[in-house]
């Protein structure tokens, strides 16, 4: 008997300000699965990760499947970096929250590759990409099943970006993690996701990527002409080996 959905959404309609964002959504995701989640700008992708973190009200219902722990890497955060904090503030803020010993500071950290000199550098001076893997490790914390991600390299140059992705591979394959991520890149996400859940004005629609990331699929999601995606076309084209 396969097993369960981790995660089930049904009919999920979400409204913010009198304006309706999501409308009658539904999808599943199996456990261990990587979920891409995109769509044009407005078309509600950090109001769906919010509401399944139960941030938002919505209606229509969200069913975790027992014994999920989420960790969640917003694409901004509150902390201005200007502040004199450094990293290790951060994480021990989270864990004095939620009653861990120091040694799961310094787990999350070993986790995500950040040194002890990172680990006490001010937030203000360190990289990007250093950033972000402090907020990784932010998100560890608590030892998660699933995490979420909003844009985890949308301030990123290229070579950070890909550092990035290859963390999140690793995570995945050595804690048996669930992903659900929302990017802009296509090429990364036809790359590293199973599935795809694109959100657009007219219907979403799921599956995987070589079935959703199609010219005409886009071009009627993001409204773009449809030479716009010749480039990926052309890549998938020539990815024998791409995940289904």
């Amino acid at each position: 008997m396969p097993d369960k959905p981790l995660l089930s959404v049904h009919h999920l309609t979400v409204s913010l300000d009198d304006r309706l964002i999501l409308q009658d959504l539904s999808f599943e995701v199996n456990r261990g699965a990587t979920l891409a989640i995109i769509g044009p700008n407005g078309s509600g992708k950090t109001v769906l990760l919010k509401a399944l973190l139960g941030l938002i009200p919505y209606e229509g219902s969200i069913f975790w499947s027992p014994g999920t722990r989420l960790g969640y890497v917003p694409q901004k955060i509150a902390a201005d970096r200007q502040m004199p904090l450094v990293v290790r503030d951060l994480l021990e803020a989270k864990a004095r929250f939620l009653a861990l010993p120091r040694s799961a500071i310094d787990r999350a950290a070993e986790e995500v590759a950040l040194p002890p000199d990172l680990l006490n550098a001010g937030i203000g001076v360190i990289s990007g990409g250093q950033f972000q893997k402090a907020l990784i490790a932010y998100a560890l914390l608590g030892d998660p099943n699933v995490l979420l991600f909003d844009e985890p390299t949308a301030s990123l140059d290229e070579m950070e970006e890909e550092r990035v992705y290859e963390l999140l591979e690793e995570l995945q394959k050595k804690q048996g993690l669930t992903i659900l991520i929302v990017s802009h890149d296509l090429s990364v996400v036809y790359r590293s996701a199973n599935m795809v859940l694109c959100l657009s004005k007219g219907k979403p629609c799921i599956g995987p990527p070589r079935e959703i990331l199609t010219p005409e699929r886009l071009e009627e999601a993001y409204a773009m002409p449809h030479k716009f995606y010749q480039h990926l076309h052309l890549q998938l084209e020539s990815d024998p080996e791409s995940k289904d």
